[in-house]
């Protein structure tokens, strides 16, 4: 189940940015909800809120010795809570997402944006980046509810 979880993350997160590539980069992007929600392309050569901007080999480092781990601890204690397997998964998907952009394109696709007007923006972000943060969330709900 873990291999096929991280094979969809990884195929929808390449859909996405083929399509952010192909559509958003030619385009001022797409509103959605108006001052609320937009699909707007966006190279980000950073880690997360942008921080570590052009540290692509240390980002690139971090990035394989993460999935490592979480291989290694997979494979070596075979652990029984779904939810600790489902969150190692969703993990692994979104980081081998944006790896494969660091990789290919020197920087990450970003192209989802919410906003509030001109007021705030949220950092612009993509599938990959949520698969990361809803794997994070139920890896800290599996270990605060002790299923690990």
């Amino acid at each position: 189940m873990e291999i096929l979880i991280v094979f969809i993350g990884l195929l929808l997160d390449r859909l996405s940015k083929l399509w952010a590539l192909s559509v958003l980069k030619q385009s001022n992007g797409t509103i959605i909800i108006k001052d609320f929600f937009k699909l707007e392309y966006l190279e980000n050569r950073g880690a997360a809120f942008g921080i570590l901007q052009n540290k692509l080999i240390l980002l690139a480092l971090v990035t394989l010795i993460v999935i490592g781990v979480m291989i290694y601890y997979i494979i070596k204690y075979k652990p029984k809570s779904k939810f600790l397997r489902i969150s190692f998964a969703l993990i692994i998907s979104g980081a081998l997402g944006n790896l494969y952009d660091r990789l290919f394109y020197k920087y990450v696709v970003d192209f989802i944006l919410f906003h509030y007007k001109d007021i705030y923006n949220f950092p612009t972000f993509n599938i990959a980046d949520s698969l990361v943060v809803v794997g994070t969330l139920i890896l800290a709900i599996s270990i605060v509810k002790e299923e690990v």
